[in-house]
């Protein structure tokens, strides 16, 4: 782990290094705001949160210079399939929640080729735990966490803010009193909430993924030849846990969508509909998986602020946040 007190360069410095072309040939403007941001910001990388399949899960941690006080904080998880990808990856896409001052976690998750499901979701539920045992030398607001994640990244956000405790996912992750964590830490069978989740394009049903017409080769290598495939693809899928209670959810999504089938989504907010939940699906007309045009992503990011706002959630640094909606 590496704590990095210089100015925005540092953070470009160690993106341009470890990130993959496709992230360095980002624009100028894309950069010159990300470095503008970055002034006010201090960046802790590659912080081990757990040990599994004899590999260390690392976050990196994007904190507002100078915090005394509990900050909005948003988890973002990288896409790829559960097979590919990185955190380093998805810098550019935290741009929009370090201009709302937002403290921001970047989470890695073990891939296809270190683990298959569900690890990447263990992964995930055990990055939130992480976040809630260290809320107090970060802080962290617990009471206003956000998840957000692109195509693979999208479903580990709908399922890590979905599930129950007793789903038992959480069941590998570390115990709850780390050294020098707060003794407030939850247990493992805690439930955690999340204020709401943020879903880019990301997979609602893994089961239609594994077979027939919309099967994806991706999907199929992340459940593996298990023989209980079609039970455990049930029970990493988001549909299965949409119920009265869970955070309110905006998703955007491409209706010409061929990686990621825009029915899944359709189908999630209507039962999100249906069970009382507040949500809200952006339709990018014509939208593939990704890859949006600016004013695609303008319109995008215009309606996040807005369901954020409208649940209690700070979308500019010199915003106050308000109490959660009582139907939260």
């Amino acid at each position: 782990m590496k704590r990095y007190w210089l100015s925005a360069l540092t953070i470009f410095v160690f993106i341009a290094v470890t990130a993959p072309v496709s992230v360095r040939a980002q624009t100028v403007d894309a950069l010159r705001d990300f470095v503008h941001v970055g002034d006010n910001y201090q960046f802790i990388s590659n912080i081990v949160y757990r040990t599994a399949s004899n590999w260390d899960a690392k976050l990196d941690v994007y904190e507002p210079r100078g915090l005394k006080a509990p900050n909005p904080t948003i988890m973002f998880f990288h896409g790829g399939g559960w097979t590919n990808g990185t955190k380093e990856a998805s810098t550019f896409s935290l741009l929009p929640y370090l201009q709302m001052g937002w403290t921001v976690v970047n989470v890695e998750y073990r891939m296809t080729n270190v683990a298959l499901a569900p690890a990447a979701v263990e992964d995930a539920r055990c990055a939130l735990r992480w976040i809630y045992r260290n809320a107090a030398q970060y802080n962290f607001d617990t009471s206003r966490i956000i998840t957000s994640g692109q195509s693979a990244g999208g479903h580990l956000a709908l399922i890590t803010g979905m599930l129950p405790a007793s789903a038992g996912f959480d069941n590998t992750c570390p115990g709850d009193r780390p050294g020098g964590a707060s003794s407030s830490a939850p247990n493992n069978t805690d439930e955690l909430k999340v204020a709401a989740i943020v879903d880019w394009y990301g997979i609602a049903d893994v089961n239609e993924l594994i077979s027939g017409p919309n099967q994806r080769s991706w999907a199929t290598a992340w459940l593996g030849v298990l023989p209980n495939r079609e039970e455990l693809a049930k029970q990493v899928s988001p549909l299965t846990y949409v119920r009265a209670g869970i955070p309110p959810i905006i998703s955007v999504h491409g209706d010409a969508d061929p990686v990621v089938p825009y029915t899944q989504k359709q189908r999630l907010h209507q039962a999100l509909a249906k069970a009382g939940v507040a949500h809200e699906l952006v339709t990018i007309p014509n939208g593939k998986h990704g890859g949006f045009t600016d004013e695609e992503n303008l319109k995008a990011y215009a309606a996040i602020r807005t369901f954020l706002s409208q649940h209690g959630l700070p979308t500019s640094r010199s915003e106050k946040a308000t109490p959660l909606s009582a139907g939260r």
